[in-house]
């Protein structure tokens, strides 16, 4: 797929991080980010010990 120029540009102003906090939806959550987050807490949980 062909991009303008524009579309170049504007995608380099994207903020660049690799943590990033973000808000956790209950109302959006899907299937797999409820599994994420599952697996998520899990690793919080192994790490603690």
């Amino acid at each position: 797929m062909e991009q303008h120029p524009k579309q170049e540009h504007e995608t380099c102003k994207l903020p660049i991080g690799k943590n990033e906090d973000v808000e956790f939806s209950e109302e959006q959550a899907d299937a797999a980010d409820l599994k994420a987050r599952e697996r998520a807490a899990e690793a919080d949980h192994r790490a603690e010990q």
